[in-house]
C-alpha cells in the first residue's frame, strides 16, 4: 500500500502573487531537513505539498516527526495513496484504517472533492463510506459533532486520499523567508525561545554569545552550544559566534559607576552584536527580554541600550511572563538544557542595586568616561565562528 505525508499551508496560502515564493523556500526547507532519511519526491498542488518516499526503508514516522518541525506547514497528516475509484477508496480505507478504528467507538466521515469530474459529491462519499465502515467495523457508531476518529477522503487531480487523522504543523512562516537576524543567545530560558518565535515568523536565525573567562566556565559555554544545537530543529543551520568579553567587563568594573555595570554592558554588547550581523548581513538584533522580568529590563532600562543600535530590535518575549516563556521552552526542548546551574557573563561583576529608571544622559555619561572603542574592536576580531545543522550531535 502506497503511503505519503500531506503537508497543508496556513498563512502562506494568503500571500497572493508572492505564494510561489513562499512555496519554493518552504519545499527547499522540507527537502534539507529529509535529506538524511533517503529520497522523496516533492510535488505542490492546491495549497498542498506531496512528499512521496522513493525508498522501500525509508522511516515515515521520522519523517513526520521533522515535518512538524518546519514553520510554514499549518497542518499534515500520513495519508494512503488510492485510486479516483470508490470501491479502491473503500478497501484501502478498510486496510489502512484498521488499527484505529479497531480501537476506537464513534467516527463520522468527511469529504473533500476537489476533482469535480469525479462522480460522486461530497456528502454522498460521505454517507456510503460511512455506511461501508460500519459495517466492516461493528464496534462504530456515527458521531458528527465529537467523534472519536475522523475519516477523511480526498479526492484531488491525480488520486483519491484517505487519512484519519491532520496533525498541527508547526505554522508561521518558511525560515528565510524574512530575511536574517542576530540572537543574542544567553543560556537563559528566554533567549532560545526568542529565536523560536522569529524563526516562526521566517526569519533565518544566526545566534551571539558572550564569554568571560576566566569568570565563565567552559561548560557554560557548551551548554549555550547545546541550546543552539536544539534550535536548529526548527530554525535549520544556525551560525555561531562567541565573543571574548572578559577586558570590557572589568574595564566596566574598574571605571563605570557600580548600579550602571549591567545596562553599560548591555550596551557594549549590542555594539559588537550589531557589528557581528553587518558582517553576516543580518538586519536586526532578538532579545528574549521582557519588560519588568530584571533590573535590566524596566523599559527605561530598555531606552538607554536600545539608544546605541542603529538596527531593529526584536523582543518577542516582550509581553511574555515567565510561565508562558517556560511553556514554549518546555514544547521546543530547551528548558532542562537552560536550566543547568552554569554561570553566564550576565552574571558577572553583578551590581547589589542596579539602577531600575536610568536616565540615558547618566548612563552615557558613564560610558564615556572610558574609551571602550579598542577593546571593542579586539573583542570583534577575536570572534569565533562555528555552524551548527540539525543532523549535528554532542
Amino acid at each position: 500500500m502506497k503511503e505519503l505525508i500531506l503537508v497543508k499551508y496556513g498563512e502562506m496560502a494568503l500571500k497572493g502573487l508572492n505564494k510561489k515564493t513562499f512555496e519554493d523556500m518552504l519545499i527547499k526547507n522540507i527537502k534539507r531537513r529529509l535529506k538524511p532519511l533517503g529520497h522523496f519526491q516533492l510535488t505542490s498542488a492546491q495549497s498542498t505539498t506531496y512528499i512521496t518516499p522513493l525508498d522501500e526503508d525509508i522511516d515515515l514516522n521520522e519523517a513526520a516527526d521533522r515535518v512538524g518541525k518546519i514553520f510554514g506547514i499549518a497542518a499534515y497528516c500520513r495519508a494512503c495513496v488510492c485510486e479516483k475509484d470508490f470501491e479502491d477508496i473503500c478497501n484501502k480505507s478498510y486496510e489502512y484504517l484498521d488499527e484505529v478504528l479497531s480501537s476506537a467507538r464513534t467516527f463520522k466521515v468527511n469529504a473533500k472533492r476537489s476533482d469535480k469530474a469525479f462522480p460522486m459529491k461530497s456528502p454522498e462519499i460521505c454517507m456510503e463510506l460511512g455506511g461501508k465502515l460500519l459495517e466492516r467495523f461493528p464496534n462504530l457508531t456515527v458521531d458528527v459533532k465529537n467523534p472519536e476518529v475522523t475519516v477523511t477522503v480526498e479526492i484531488r487531480d491525480e488520486n483519491a486520499f484517505v487519512h484519519a487523522e491532520n496533525i498541527k504543523g508547526a505554522g508561521g512562516l518558511p525560515v528565510g523567508s524574512s530575511g536574517k537576524a542576530l540572537l543574542l543567545l544567553s543560556g537563559g530560558i528566554d533567549s532560545p525561545v526568542a529565536g523560536y518565535m522569529m524563526a516562526k515568523r521566517g526569519v533565518h536565525i544566526a545566534a551571539i554569545h558572550y564569554v568571560s573567562p576566566p569568570y565563565t566556565s567552559d561548560r557554560a559555554q557548551l551548554k549555550v552550544e547545546q541550546l543552539c544545537q536544539k534550535l536548529t530543529d526548527y530554525c535549520g543551520g544556525i551560525a555561531f559566534y562567541c565573543v571574548p568579553f572578559t577586558e570590557l567587563q572589568e574595564a566596566i568594573k574598574d571605571h563605570c559607576p557600580e548600579e550602571f555595570f549591567t545596562i553599560i554592558m548591555r550596551r557594549l554588547m549590542m555594539e559588537i552584536a550589531q557589528r557581528i550581523a553587518a558582517k553576516d548581513n543580518c538586519l536586526a538584533l532578538i532579545t528574549g527580554e521582557s519588560v519588568g522580568q530584571v533590573a535590566s529590563q524596566t523599559m527605561a532600562a530598555m531606552v538607554c541600550t536600545d539608544a546605541v543600535c542603529r538596527i531593529p530590535v526584536f523582543r518577542p518575549c516582550v509581553g511574555m511572563d515567565k510561565t508562558e516563556i517556560i511553556e514554549i521552552a518546555r514544547k521546543i526542548d530547551t528548558f532542562d538544557t537552560s536550566v543547568l546551574p552554569y554561570e553566564d557573563c550576565c552574571t558577572v561583576f553583578t551590581p547589589r542595586h542596579p539602577k531600575v529608571r536610568p536616565q540615558l544622559a547618566d548612563i552615557e555619561k558613564a560610558q564615556n568616561s572610558f574609551d571602550f572603542e579598542p577593546l571593542i574592536q579586539k573583542a570583534v576580531e577575536n570572534t569565533e565562528m562555528k555552524t551548527f545543522n540539525f543532523e549535528d550531535s554532542f
